[in-house]
């Protein structure tokens, strides 16, 4: 029967909406593991950098907080995501709320602008399809959003100068002054002790699991 009547008179609305509400939920926790582990790796960077300067270790200290400007950029790129993925929820109910009192559903310009951007994140890509085409199903959006970043849209490229400057800032902030300005950031510390050793390999694990988030 109900077959049927989805064959007569389309998709149940209120359906649709609590399909949409459970993605969007779906996509929210999502964010808030990936958030959280940022966070923890975070934290985890800052004590090797702390290491590093009572050892007087610059090269180190250096690397280290270029690694922990990426999780700060990552991290806040996900919570404007976030935001964008709130706004998605409070504009697709108002359209589901205007089609019940209206009979008709309009698309809305500002759920697919949000969507399209929210499609693009490595983290989201696969649920937040799942959730475009719901959407376009239900007609709160009129096409299916594109994954396809521009090449001037990559977020993992860094100015060399702009990486400079937070490395410094970084390296004030975390060790309290102790360290000076870095200069240009190494992109590999020298390994000569064994203590160094276990740092390199601490800070590859903490790399892997950078790119583990945003795979």
């Amino acid at each position: 029967m109900e077959t049927i009547k989805r064959a007569i008179w389309g998709p149940d609305p209120q359906e649709q909406m609590r399909k949409c509400n459970s993605l969007l939920r779906k996509n929210q926790r999502e964010m808030d593991r990936q958030i959280s582990s940022l966070s923890s790796l975070e934290n985890k960077t800052k004590s090797m950098i702390k290491a590093s300067a009572r050892r007087g270790d610059t090269s180190s200290a250096k690397i280290l907080a270029k690694e922990l400007y990426r999780v700060r950029q990552q991290r806040s790129r996900l919570h404007k995501s976030k935001a964008q993925l709130a706004s998605v929820g409070m504009q697709m109910n108002e359209t589901f709320a205007v089609r019940k009192i209206q009979g008709s559903m309009k698309a809305s310009a500002g759920v697919m602008r949000d969507v399209n951007a929210l499609v693009r994140l490595p983290e989201l890509t696969g649920t937040m399809r799942e959730l475009s085409m719901e959407l376009m199903k239900a007609g709160v959006i009129d096409e299916m959003v594109s994954d396809v970043l521009d090449a001037n849209e990559e977020a993992d490229d860094i100015e060399e100068a702009e990486a400079d400057a937070e490395v410094d800032a970084i390296l004030t902030e975390v060790t309290g002054g102790k360290l000076g300005k870095a200069g240009k950031v190494p992109e590999a510390a020298p390994v000569e002790e064994p203590e160094e050793e276990e740092e390199e390999a601490d800070l590859e694990d903490m790399r892997e699991r950078l790119r583990a988030l945003q795979n």
